[in-house]
């Protein structure tokens, strides 16, 4: 996990993902969405806010616990399936998150790719993107 005093590099979508993440099924199609565009070749900016933070933890650890349906297979959690994704797509994802959001709900352990950024500086990511794309609720 880093802060980032860098610029922000442009890309073609920037999606902000707020809210609980386990409410609804809008993680997973945030994720299948952004891995899509990258497989396109599109360049796509995720800032996380809110209880979204959590997507990232390094507490969730590789696998989500077993399931008694198909106890033999194996499910990523979200910090490995958004750790799978930078590491395919490197030049063409950034993964964000609030800081502050992190900070106020206890999350300290983002796994190491994801960029911590202040909420004053929101603006630059939005500026550095050619669409704007939010999905949740605070």
């Amino acid at each position: 996990m880093a802060l980032m005093g860098r610029p922000v590099p442009y890309t073609d979508v920037m999606v902000i993902l707020m809210g609980a993440p386990h409410e609804s099924d809008q993680t997973t199609s945030v994720l299948r969405l952004v891995q899509a565009m990258l497989e396109r070749g599109g360049r796509v900016q995720v800032w996380t806010c809110g209880h979204a933070t959590h997507l990232t933890r390094q507490a969730l650890g590789a696998a989500k616990q077993r399931n008694i349906a198909s106890w033999t297979t194996t499910y990523p959690t979200t910090a490995t399936l958004v750790q799978d994704m930078l590491a395919a797509f490197p030049d063409q994802l950034y993964w964000y998150g609030c800081q502050f959001c992190s900070e106020d709900r206890g999350v300290h352990d983002h796994v190491p790719e994801v960029v911590l950024r202040r909420p004053s500086t929101f603006a630059a990511n939005s500026a550095a993107t050619g669409k704007t794309l939010m999905v949740g609720v605070m």
